[in-house]
């Protein structure tokens, strides 16, 4: 069985409210789920647009927008096993940008930076 139960882009950008708006009124979609860190800036948002899933974000120290000079998304790729396939990364080459960890809006996920740059989300439900 493999170990991949969903591949999923998540979209950074400046101004995620403007951004969600303009999703919605482009593509008829509607937003799943919403998370704001502490300070109130949108951390994931899922789109679902008919059958296609994306995420959104917003623009931080970590992640800077297209706009910035950042990378225009992130992978997310949802498995069944966090640790096991960030670890395989790791032993791979892959760099780890935030550990494996529990997070506050109720994932198990990290960032990992693979040998060829792309960014990848680890993550599992």
């Amino acid at each position: 069985m493999s170990e991949i139960v969903e591949l999923c882009p998540r979209l950074v950008v400046d101004g995620a409210d403007a951004a969600l708006e303009f999703y919605s009124r482009a593509l008829g979609d509607t937003v799943a789920e919403r998370h704001a860190g502490p300070d109130g800036r949108l951390v994931h948002a899922m789109v679902q647009a008919g059958p296609a899933r994306f995420a959104v974000k917003a623009a931080d120290e970590h992640d800077p927008a297209p706009s910035d000079g950042g990378l225009p998304m992130i992978l997310a790729l949802y498995v069944h096993d966090a640790d096991a396939v960030a670890q395989r990364m790791l032993d791979g080459g892959a760099e780890a940008v935030f550990p494996v960890r529990d997070q506050p809006y109720g994932e198990r996920a990290g960032r990992l930076r693979d040998p060829f740059g792309h960014l990848w989300m680890i993550a599992q439900r």
